[in-house]
């Protein structure tokens, strides 16, 4: 059992949260961003506070790691670092997609072959996207897709495929097939870390602290579109 203390700032919301033994104890969001050079260190100190005044060590940090904002990612990354140096504690990295994810999985009522794709907004018709199935298994790898009518169309011919994200909704007139739906309102969040972390945990699947990145930086950064940049 564990306490894992979990920042997300891939996006302009600023995040930060505390699970324990698997359920949610703290969560704070900040939507008025991005301002998280500044909103995120107080959000970390409150939620440590939060921790040490009920007596719970924490174990582990878990940061959302992209693909997302250069900047935004920078900052969470390096403050998730600079706090497991500090207490000695693992690090747990989390693909921002997947966070997106989670609370589609746990309110939407989806058919048992759904495929999940979320998005987020790059540039023009540009976005950040994955495909998954309803066990987040990866059924396309993440990419930078640029949208037109044919996009996905080898998983729409044969499955329900659920958008969203803040690059969906720039993509309703093109992607117009029966079997494309769009979901509104979701964006990657801190308090949505906590069961794809306490999994990782589990299974002891940390970062090596000192050599970690963003997926951003090693995967994306030779097609990154410039509005990330």
């Amino acid at each position: 059992m564990s306490c894992i203390l979990h920042i997300e700032t891939s996006t302009e919301v600023c995040s930060v949260a505390v699970s324990q033994d698997g359920l949610l104890i703290y969560s704070k969001e900040d939507f008025n961003g991005p301002s998280h050079a500044v909103t995120l260190g107080v959000f970390v100190d409150e939620a440590l506070s939060f921790a040490e005044h009920h007596a719970i060590p924490v174990d582990a940090v878990a940061v959302s790691c992209g693909p997302g904002s250069y900047t935004g990612l920078r900052i969470g990354v390096s403050m998730a670092k600079g706090i497991c140096y500090g207490k000695n504690i693992p690090l747990i990295g989390i693909p921002t997609l997947e966070v997106m994810s989670v609370p589609v999985l746990l309110h939407e009522d989806l058919p048992d072959d759904a495929l999940l794709c979320p998005m987020i907004d790059a540039r023009r018709m540009e976005v950040y996207a994955a495909i998954y199935d309803r066990s987040l298994r990866v059924q396309r790898p993440i990419s930078a897709d640029c949208i037109d009518v044919g996009s996905y169309a080898e998983f729409l011919e044969n499955h329900p495929v659920y958008f969203f994200g803040n690059g969906s909704a720039k993509c309703k007139e093109k992607l117009n097939h029966p079997n494309a739906h769009f979901i509104a309102g979701i964006h990657p969040l801190a308090k949505w870390m906590f069961p794809l972390a306490e999994k990782a945990m589990a299974v002891q699947d940390f970062k090596d602290v000192a050599y970690f990145e963003p997926f951003y930086l090693k995967e994306f950064i030779a097609s990154t579109p410039k509005k990330l940049l």
